[in-house]
C-alpha cells in the first residue's frame, strides 16, 4: 500500500441532464483508493451545500478529506461538460472558485513529506494562491507526478515549463505533447521523438503519452513501452485519463513490469470511457476480461 497525495480541483461536473462529483485530482484519488492505497486529497470548497455534499461523499469513499479547506468567500466549483456525438468531452470552467484559493498549511506539508507520491495537474495553477501553495508543497514531495491538462485559457507555456522541470513523472495526451513541443519550434517524425525531446529538456526520466482509443506510450529508464489499447464503445471520456493515470501510478509504485503496468492502465481507462461518469465501479474481473 502506497501513501499518495492528490492536489487540486474538486468540483461538480454538470451534464445536460444531471451533475456528478469530479475534478481530475479527485478522480485520480478515488481510483487509487480503489486499489487499496492510503490516499489524501488537498483542495478547497465553498461554505455551501455543494461543498458540504462533496466533503460527505469523499469521506464515505475512504479518501482522506482532512486537507480540504472551506472557503468563506468563493463558491464550490461547477464545470459545464459538453459531450459530442462520440462521447468526447469539452469543459466550461468557471473562474474564480474555491479551489483557486488553496492556502499553504503545515499540516498539508507534513502529509506530502510522508507520502510516496504527490500528484497534481496544470489547471490548479491558474491562480497565484493555489499555484504558490503547489510550488511550496512540491519542495517536500519525494516523487512528483504532473498531469498536463491543457484547458484554454487556463495555462501558459512558462507555467508548464516550470512544473515539468520540477516533476519526476509527466503525463500528456498526444495533442498536448505536440503543442508544447511546437511552442519550442521543435518537430519530430514520431511521438517517441517528441517524448525524448521533453525528457532531455526537463531532465525527466518517466513520461507517458495517452493516445485515446489507440492506447498509450510509456518512457521509463530510457526504454519505450507501448500498449495499443482496448476497443470499446465510448459512453463518455470524462475521467478516463484520470483513471489511466491512477492505475499506471499504482503499478509503477508497486514496481510492476512497465509493459504490464501500461497495459493494465489502458484497460482501466477504456472501461471508464465505456461507462457513464468519471468514477464508475470497476472490478478486477472486468479488467482481466477486457485484457483478454
Amino acid at each position: 500500500m502506497s501513501k499518495i497525495v492528490c492536489f487540486g480541483e474538486v468540483l461538480w461536473d454538470v451534464f445536460p441532464s444531471h451533475k456528478k462529483i469530479g475534478g481530475a485530482p479527485l478522480n485520480v484519488a478515488l481510483r487509487l483508493n480503489s486499489f487499496g492505497n492510503d490516499v489524501a486529497i488537498v483542495s478547497s470548497v465553498g461554505n455551501d451545500s455543494d461543498g458540504k455534499e462533496i466533503l460527505k461523499f469523499i469521506k464515505k469513499t475512504g479518501v482522506s478529506n482532512s486537507e480540504i479547506q472551506i472557503n468563506e468567500t468563493y463558491k464550490t466549483s461547477k464545470v459545464k461538460v459538453i459531450l459530442d456525438d462520440g462521447g468526447s468531452a469539452t469543459y466550461d470552467i468557471e473562474f474564480p472558485c474555491a479551489w483557486d484559493h488553496i492556502e499553504f498549511k503545515d499540516s498539508t506539508k507534513e502529509i506530502v513529506k510522508n507520502s510516496d507520491a504527490f500528484i497534481f495537474g496544470s489547471l490548479i495553477a491558474r491562480n497565484n494562491v493555489s499555484k504558490n501553495t503547489l510550488l511550496s508543497l512540491m519542495k517536500s514531495a519525494k516523487f512528483k507526478v504532473f498531469d498536463v491538462n491543457l484547458r484554454a485559457p487556463h495555462y501558459s507555456m512558462n507555467l508548464l515549463n516550470e512544473l515539468m522541470n520540477e516533476a519526476n513523472f509527466i503525463k500528456f495526451n498526444d495533442e498536448e505533447l505536440i503543442e508544447i513541443c511546437k511552442n519550442d519550434d521543435f518537430k519530430a517524425d514520431n511521438l517517441e521523438g517528441y517524448v525524448s525531446y521533453v525528457s532531455k529538456k526537463t531532465n525527466t526520466a518517466n513520461i507517458c503519452v495517452t493516445l485515446g482509443g489507440d492506447g498509450a506510450i510509456l518512457f521509463k529508464s530510457n526504454t519505450f513501452y507501448r500498449s495499443s489499447g482496448y476497443p470499446i464503445k465510448v459512453k463518455d471520456t470524462v475521467g478516463a485519463g484520470d483513471s489511466f493515470l491512477a492505475t499506471l501510478t499504482d503499478g509503477l509504485l508497486k514496481n510492476k513490469n512497465p509493459q504490464d503496468a501500461i497495459n493494465y492502465a489502458c484497460a482501466v481507462g477504456a472501461l471508464v470511457a465505456s461507462k457513464d461518469g468519471a468514477n464508475p465501479i470497476i472490478s478486477t474481473t472486468d479488467i482481466v476480461a477486457m485484457m483478454k
